[in-house]
């Protein structure tokens, strides 16, 4: 009995469900034509739509007498591929890996405000927002080292052995938008601070802000700073009062501008190269020991595809110890055959203090293929 009842009333809500939705329908007004021939396109298209695929690599040839020794290799730097997938017009998902290294990024992102992009999240693991630089893609930076020296460093690049190599990446969460039409820029985030594809190695967070300000075209004045804890993984020569294990304050500071004389053709870069001129100082705390320094680069756009770059980089590891300051000196060409594609040759000067070791030339020369 108790099952015949049970029976009849899901019969009932079956018929009521079907009887709801025949009614919405008959009152639904009239797709429109692009609805409709989404609705009727075949699942794959729909899928290919929502995702981009973008991958680039980055090998080369380099010469330097570094320490007294010369050596001179062929060398494959970076070799990126990344997926983005188009859940809906607010919610994306991204992941990238390198081959030549381990898992880069992977990260969802959602746009809050419906009608702007005043306040997205992003959570997962990306590039943290200290400095100019960081969150550049390399096929657009004008080094064949990439960043500068205090960029590297104090980002997470890889020259702190305290921190490791993170490639200026980590894990956590982000809040980040455009205000006053694009005007202004924002990032607050606060991240696990021990770099990427790892877990959090203390208990302490770290809190990163950025501030962009955009008063006209192609300019763009930038602060970024950083608040948190570090876990050395290893020792430094300029700090040895870290040991490895030991949970040390690990700040961070900068403050620039950059200004571009004209404006990418979309992805095109040989077509729509700028002229343009960045300048940044930044600096940190380790513990007890402070670091700082700052670079100018420009890069000139000559003919057919040809730029001329040009930077002055300076860094000292320990502000309060002598010899720990380097100052690099590049000067080259780049010539972007095709879209993204380019060719680089560099020469660095590189003037060193005492506890860096000599003075050294660095030759480089790279070939980047990009889609």
């Amino acid at each position: 009995m108790r099952t015949s009842i049970l029976s009849l009333l899901l019969l009932l809500t079956s018929l009521t469900a079907m009887a709801q939705t025949t009614e919405a329908v008959a009152q639904k007004a009239p797709a429109t034509t692009a609805e409709t021939e989404e609705e009727n396109s075949p699942w794959y298209e729909e899928l290919a739509s929502r995702i981009t695929l973008n991958g680039y690599a980055q090998g080369g040839f380099e010469w330097n007498n570094k320490n007294g020794q010369e050596r001179n290799t062929f060398n494959l730097k970076r070799t990126l591929f990344w997926a983005k997938a188009r859940i809906t017009d607010r919610w994306s998902f991204l992941f990238m890996t390198d081959f030549s290294s381990v898992v880069q990024e992977f990260y969802t992102d959602f746009r809050i405000t419906p009608r702007s992009s005043a306040l997205n999240v992003r959570l997962g693991q990306f590039k943290n927002s200290l400095t100019i630089e960081n969150p550049l893609s390399p096929t657009v930076l004008e080094l064949v080292d990439v960043c500068s020296q205090g960029v590297t460093y104090l980002t997470g690049c890889g020259s702190d052995p305290k921190h490791g190599v993170n490639y200026g990446r980590d894990l956590g969460l982000k809040v980040y938008g455009d205000l006053f039409k694009g005007h202004f820029y924002y990032e607050a985030a606060v991240m696990s601070g021990s770099g990427i594809n790892r877990l959090d190695l203390n208990n302490q967070k770290d809190y990163q802000l950025r501030l962009e300000a955009r008063p006209m075209e192609g300019l763009r004045f930038v602060a970024t700073g950083q608040r948190g804890t570090g876990h050395a993984i290893a020792t430094s020569a300029w700090n040895p009062d870290i040991k490895v294990d030991d949970n040390y304050r690990r700040d961070r500071y900068s403050i620039g501008a950059e200004y571009k004389v004209g404006h990418w053709a979309g992805a095109r870069y040989k077509e729509g190269r700028p002229l343009s001129l960045r300048a940044e100082w930044l600096g940190g705390k380790d513990g007890e020991v402070c670091s700082q320094g700052g670079y100018i680069t420009a890069v000139v756009p000559i003919v057919k595809g040809i730029d001329a770059v040009a930077c002055a980089d300076y860094f000292d590891y320990n502000t309060s110890a002598d010899g720990w300051h380097q100052t690099n000196a590049t000067i080259g060409l780049q010539y972007w055959f095709y879209r993204k594609c380019r060719l680089q040759l560099q020469y660095t000067r590189a003037f060193c203090g005492d506890m860096r070791g000599p003075d050294y030339n660095n030759l480089q020369a790279q070939m980047q293929v990009a889609f």
